[in-house]
Formats: structure tokens, sequence, C-alpha cells
């Protein structure tokens, strides 16, 4: 199994007046290949749980393990795990600052100590991979459209050929056509190669969309922790700490309650055209 989180808490201020505990004993398991949804309202801990994985935050108490070993360790190579456990932070194409867009990319694993052939190799590689054609390598990456920076900042991750991809919110500010192709794309990296990914998100549609399993974070804690189906069956409860259910979820109960016996746990458009489809000819 990948990642293992064995109660973790984090406190910001632990030694001021005024302490906020944004990790509570958080418990989770990230095996490996899985595509995991991470999501809760602004303040829940789910940034500050991300940053954990990679050791960019330190643990105020409890132990992560990666691979059976426990980064906290003092001869653990954090440099090492940052590689392989490569995070993407919401807005990063804010991160983007070389002078073309190859040269951007060549950045993370040049900084690994690879030698010149292997860095531009992996750059190549990453770039095909979130679809940048070749006549964009040589551009400034601030004249591309947001989505394309948002691929290119994503590629500069990936160059480092990294096992778990967590990604902060990387649609936020994207039209929907920008969030479909983003997803897509990391979605099919996902089914190709095999990476683990954990994607945080405030979309309930996303989500439903794309990932095997849901993670929700609430005042630190983990409220909830399953498939899809089974997380949306609480929609109330979630609405009770300012989330919700993707629209099909509602939709799907409206016509329930309204007499077309259709089955509410399908979180997707596909799976509610079926199944109203379905119920529709059951009727005749």
């Amino acid at each position: 199994m990948s990642i293992i989180l064995d109660h973790v808490s984090y406190v910001y201020d632990a030694d001021t007046n005024m302490p906020v505990k944004a990790l509570d004993d958080v418990n989770l398991v990230i095996n490996d290949g899985e595509f995991i949804g991470l999501i809760g309202h602004t303040g829940s801990g789910k940034s500050t749980l991300v940053q954990h994985l990679n050791g960019l935050m330190k643990a105020t108490s409890g132990t992560i393990y990666y691979n059976g070993e426990d980064i906290y360790d003092n001869d653990y190579n954090k440099k090492e795990l940052r590689s392989k456990v490569g995070l993407v932070f919401q807005y990063p194409e804010h991160q983007l600052f070389e002078v073309d867009v190859f040269t951007d990319v060549c950045f993370g694993p040049k900084n690994l100590g690879w030698d010149d052939k292997k860095v531009q190799l992996k750059a190549y590689e990453a770039l095909k991979m979130v679809g940048i054609e070749d006549e964009y390598f040589y551009q400034s990456p601030f004249d591309l459209s947001g989505g394309q920076k948002r691929r290119v900042a994503i590629a500069g991750v990936l160059a480092m050929s990294p096992e778990v991809l967590v990604l902060d919110e990387p649609t936020a500010g994207l039209d929907p056509k920008g969030r479909d192709e983003l997803l897509n794309k990391i979605s099919e990296l996902r089914r190709t190669t095999g990476m683990t990914v954990v994607l945080v998100s405030h979309s309930m549609e996303d989500v439903a969309n794309y990932v095997d399993r849901i993670v929700v974070m609430n005042k630190g804690r983990i409220m909830y922790d399953d498939v899809p189906s089974e997380v949306f069956k609480n929609y109330k409860e979630l609405e009770e700490v300012g989330l919700a259910a993707p629209q099909v979820t509602y939709i799907m109960h409206a016509l329930n309650d309204a007499g077309l016996k259709v089955d509410c746990d399908v979180t997707t458009i596909n799976e509610a055209a079926n199944e109203i489809v379905k119920a529709l000819k059951g009727r005749k």
C-alpha cells in the first residue's frame, strides 16, 4: 500500500494562546493505483492534509508511512519522497517562471540531479502526457490559455516520474470546457500509468464522475470514506456541513418522490439516463 496516515493531528500556532487544530486524529490509507476524491468545505483540513503527504508539513502528532517507511525517521530521504509524491497546488500556473514551457517543465527533474538527456526526455514525455503540442514548447508559458498553463504546471510534476499525483483544486478558475479537458487527461493518465491520484475538489460533479473513492473532511476529521454512491446517500448530512451531492442525486430523488421508481444511488449523468430509461420502460 502506498500511503498510511496513522493518528495524524496538526495544530497551527501550537505555541500560542490561540492554537487551531487543522487535523484531528486522522487515520487514512491510500492504496496504490486508487483515484481518490478529497472533499470538504473551506477550513475542513483537506489542503493541510495533502501537504502532509509529501512532507511539506510535519504532523504535530502521529505518523505517516510511504511504502512501509516512516517519513519522519531522521534518515528518511524527503527529497526522494517529494519526487514520488507530486503535489500540484491550487492555481499552479502561478508557479510558472521560466522563459519557455520546455525549460519550465525541466526545472523539477533537473533539481533531482538527473543528467540533461534524462531531464529533457522526461520533460518531453510529461508535456505529451498532458496534451501540449510541440509548437508550444518554446513559447512563454504566460502566453498560453488558463487550461494550457494548468497542464504545463502539472507536466512539471509529472516530469519527476511521481508514483502519486496530488492535485489541490486543479480546475479552480477554469471554464467548463477547460475543466473537463483537464480532468479527462488526468483520468487517462491514471488509467494508462497506474499512478495513484488524490483530487481535492469542491465540485461534487467532478468527484462523482472520476474518482473511485471519496474521503469527506469536516473539522479536521474524516466524516466519510467510501465509494461515491455510498457517500452521496448521506446528502442531507453533507448539506449540514456545507457540502452537497451532485445535481443528479437531487434529480433522482425528485423523480422517485414523483412516482418514477429509479435508483437514487446513481452519481453520474450517464448512469441517471440509463436508470430513467429503464424505469420508463418498466412502466409500459
